[in-house]
């Protein structure tokens, strides 16, 4: 029975291919959109920036609260995936 339903969807193996390779290209760029030590440096770098004069008080609040809220979610995913192994 296993072999018949793999021939019948043999034809869709070219999709179920494509959602597997953009699975994992959408995880890959979580991962790096919320690793730690991205957002630590970004954070230097809008600080070096801000104390430079190049931002205004605003714009750097604004910035900085969204860095953080990333730090945070990165910090809640890494305790859960931690505590489940």
């Amino acid at each position: 029975m296993g072999l018949l339903k793999e021939v019948l969807l043999l034809p869709a193996a070219p999709v179920r291919g494509t959602a597997w390779v953009l699975r994992q290209v959408v995880a890959e760029a979580e991962r790096q959109y919320y690793d730690p030590a991205v957002i630590q440096r970004e954070l230097a770098q809008l600080v070096a920036v801000f104390e430079a004069g190049e931002m205004d008080e605003c714009e750097f609040n604004r910035r900085e609260d969204e860095l953080l809220a990333r730090l945070e979610h990165a910090g809640r995913a890494g305790g859960a995936q931690g505590a489940g192994t």
